[in-house]
């Protein structure tokens, strides 16, 4: 495996089981890792980000072959799978560590991101003013073990079966028909 043809993005949209269980489906995502960033401690735990006081945010990190699945493919499922009109929250998990949020590790990723904001608010999916942060990109913390493919493990948890699986249902049925889900 060629690792040069890879490129990677951070972002948070809300709890990290829900964003990092589809994006793993996705054609030409190598990986999606549940981690932290954002934050003003080093090697947060998850109690600790919980908190909402080590100023993390739950995200995720993709690593994905660009010429596969692009940076505004991966926008567009970014936009689908959270509400980025809700200020520090997503439904009911509220607080900080589930704010909105795009690092970008240069300006041309950020006018990237900047853009694909503007095509999401246009296209009028969600309806309000977009509070999604951009930010530069820091340090990413790999969360726990047991958070990685989280929902594989646990599909009938209360909150995966309330939250992720229909979540993950409706990400399904609209990106299967486009095409970006893999065949696992």
């Amino acid at each position: 495996m060629d690792t040069n043809q890879f490129e990677q993005i951070t972002f948070g949209g809300g709890c990290f089981w829900c964003v990092e269980s589809c994006f793993n489906m996705l054609k030409g995502v190598e990986s999606a890792v549940s981690g932290y960033s954002g934050g003003h401690k080093e090697n947060p735990t998850y109690e600790e980000v919980c908190t909402g006081e080590t100023g993390h945010a739950e995200v995720v990190q993709l690593t994905y072959d660009p010429h596969v699945i692009s940076y505004e493919q991966l926008m567009d499922v970014f936009f689908f799978l959270h509400d980025p009109t809700q200020l520090n929250r997503q439904g009911n998990d509220i607080g900080t560590q589930y704010r909105s949020v795009v690092y970008y590790k240069d300006e041309a990723e950020k006018a990237k991101a900047e853009k694909a904001i503007k095509h999401s608010q246009d296209s009028g999916r969600w309806n309000g003013t977009y509070v999604t942060e951009l930010s530069p990109a820091e340090k990413f913390y790999p969360a726990e073990q047991y958070h990685q493919g989280y929902y594989n493990v646990n599909p009938t948890q209360p909150y995966c079966s309330a939250v992720v699986g229909p979540k993950i249902q409706k990400f399904k049925k609209h990106f299967g028909e486009l095409g970006l889900i893999t065949e696992n």
